[in-house]
């Protein structure tokens, strides 16, 4: 047995990677140890069984500099108390997923010789994970193509995926839904941990422009703000759509089981469980992600055929309805472009980094290569 310490931001993208490894080094027999910020360690069931540490983080801002010396003090009384923890848990490595909590817990076990190691999510290299790859021992990636990972680190850049929840990854073996000409269309749209205004706006009144044979079909699931949930909710009554909706949705992938259809931010935990799983999706990127990172998410499974990219300046209700039309109208394409989706999911993702973890000593080890997708079934 051995014991892990995992620090990760806390935004929903780095938590849920991070917890799928928890879970499946603890499965090994493992002990596992989360360092976050206040915000990661609420998340609801995540880390259940794994004990966790809140350390100070100072958080730097471009667009602020008076907050560096500030953020810098912060910084270092973090990592003074990671290297506090580290000498009665004795982790065997300390694992990055990125974000600003995660960097003093890799500062001190850079400090102590302890091994490391950092995923990313996206297809682009997050701020962090930049600053620290020279000096990790390895990096996983969940893209082919990593947007700002210099050549220079490729000897110890292995490509694992982006771990799932093992109820997501359980989809993968189930049929996609029973689609018929006439029956239920289910459509689920959801923003990711933070919802999207945009979604709450457009949705609604660009479902309402389908034809009147489309839209009686339609069966919604919506997961909203709470500022805009009342306002969203009012927009599918006066439609007369079927919508239920909440902030938060605990059986999302019971919810992602059932839908055909998932309009949505293309987050890197979306576009993990949307290929995990397999469903066609209609992803509207954040324009101000760091690094345009979302945009470059959605690219491999808009290339495989899985998915719709609609950049945010041009999602309206009319090219919605126009997209939708184009998708829902054809069962057997539906079904199509959710093979499509599933073609480019990596459902060996937590499986592999955890491989790479209790290997860190050898860092050379190589994971095999997925293959490509190929002909789009949409475009």
């Amino acid at each position: 047995m051995k014991h892990y310490v995992l620090a990760a931001g806390g935004t929903g993208g780095h938590m849920v990677p991070a917890a799928a490894l928890a879970a499946e080094l603890m499965r090994r027999g493992h002990r596992v140890a989360l360092v976050s910020d206040a915000r990661g360690v609420r998340f609801p069931g995540l880390f259940d069984g794994v004990q966790t540490h809140v350390l100070p983080a100072g958080r730097f801002q471009v667009k602020k500099p008076q907050g560096w010396a500030s953020a810098v003090r912060e910084m270092w009384r973090g990592r003074a108390m990671a290297r506090q923890l580290y000498q009665t848990f004795k982790p065997a490595a300390v694992i990055g997923f990125g974000g600003y909590p995660a960097f003093p817990a890799l500062l001190a076990a850079f400090a102590d010789g302890i091994p490391t190691a950092v995923h990313e999510q996206n297809a682009v290299l997050g701020r962090v994970n930049r600053v620290v790859a020279r000096r990790v021992d390895a990096i996983a990636t969940s893209y082919e193509e990593t947007a700002r990972l210099s050549p220079r680190h490729a000897d110890k850049t292995h490509l694992v995926g982006n771990p799932v929840r093992e109820a997501v990854l359980a989809l993968r073996a189930r049929p996609y839904p029973l689609l018929e000409e006439d029956g239920i269309f289910r459509v689920l749209v959801t923003g990711g941990s933070q919802g999207a205004n945009i979604l709450s706006r457009v949705v609604p009144d660009g479902l309402a422009m389908l034809p009147p044979n489309f839209r009686r079909r339609l069966q919604v699931t919506h997961q909203a703000r709470v500022e805009d949930i009342d306002a969203a909710r009012a927009q599918y009554a006066a439609h007369d759509i079927p919508a239920e909706l909440a902030t938060y949705l605990p059986d999302m992938p019971e919810q992602l089981a059932w839908a055909h259809l998932v309009i949505g931010r293309a987050g890197a935990s979306t576009i993990a469980e949307l290929t995990a799983a397999g469903r066609p999706a209609i992803l509207v990127p954040l324009p101000s992600a760091t690094d345009d990172h979302q945009t470059a998410n959605a690219r491999e499974m808009t290339k495989a055929g899985g998915a719709r990219t609609i950049a945010q300046g041009d999602f309206t209700a009319v090219e919605l309805a126009k997209q939708m039309q184009k998708l829902g109208l054809d069962p057997a394409a539906m079904e199509n472009a959710a093979g499509r989706a599933r073609s480019v999911g990596r459902p060996n993702a937590v499986s592999d980094l955890a491989d790479l973890v209790e290997s860190l000593d050898a860092p050379r080890v190589r994971l095999p290569k997925v293959q490509k997708a190929s002909k789009p079934a949409f475009a």
